[in-house]
């Protein structure tokens, strides 16, 4: 029998509000990635240093919402939208790294994990009710959907559109 692997709800959406909506999930889509924010300094090179400087000068929510998004398991399904709502899904391919680069900064999208995305839209009705309802209760945390079933329709998209499991 085959594991279920998880399903995330993705916003890549910076909680300051002075970076632009929209520019997390564009950058995510771009190159790859999976993101959260959260600019540390300086740079860490572990996610244990990464959630020791998160604590000191974040406060310990900012270190839970960073280890909670670095040990999502590899191949995860994530789901986020971009600025028009649209929505696309996506796999996690790699482990948490800090991205120190000025373009991570100014989108606030500085904690990834490499993700291979279907860079096309999927159509509104294809969607798994329990993803629409975790987006539509707005917020914008990288979270787990836990709702009953979610991740067989998520699968039946992925192996549609890319044809692996």
């Amino acid at each position: 029998m085959a594991i279920e692997m998880p399903v995330y709800r993705a916003p890549m959406r910076s909680r300051d509000d002075d970076v632009p909506r929209g520019i997390g999930a564009e950058r995510g889509l771009e190159l790859g990635l999976c993101g959260i924010g959260g600019p540390l300094s300086p740079r860490p090179a572990t996610l244990d240093e990464a959630l020791t400087l998160a604590d000191a000068q974040s406060g310990i929510r900012l270190a839970w919402r960073i280890e909670r998004f670095a040990k999502a398991p590899i191949g995860s399904y994530t789901w986020t939208r971009d600025i028009d709502g649209l929505s696309y899904l996506g796999r996690l391919t790699g482990p948490w790294t800090y991205d120190p680069s000025d373009e991570a900064h100014a989108a606030d999208l500085v904690h990834v994990r490499r993700c291979d995305w279907i860079l096309e839209p999927i159509a509104e009705d294809l969607i798994p009710g329990a993803v629409q309802a975790a987006f539509g209760r707005g917020g914008r945390n990288w979270q787990r959907i836990r709702a009953e079933g979610v991740t067989p329709p998520t699968a039946a998209i992925w192996q549609r559109y890319r044809g692996d499991a």
